[in-house]
């Protein structure tokens, strides 16, 4: 997925907690025990497959946080 964000942090999902409608989910940036935190509903979550132990991509623009996978 292309974008224009210049924070683009490779991570690890840790943790994932499913709503009703919105899902949180925690990854730990890579090399480090720091850890960000991103909410999106469940379609995005189911949409692009994200789960537990996955690599993704953080994109923080703004106050926005992604999760791209690679």
């Amino acid at each position: 997925m292309k974008h224009g964000a210049r924070n683009d942090i490779p991570a690890t999902v840790v943790a994932i907690k499913r709503g009703g409608v919105m899902a949180q989910v925690e990854a730990e940036i890579e090399g480090t025990r720091f850890r960000i935190t991103s909410v999106m509903t469940l379609d995005s979550l189911n949409q692009l497959g994200i789960a537990e132990g996955d690599v993704v991509r953080v994109v923080a623009k703004a106050v926005n946080v992604l999760l791209v996978k690679p």
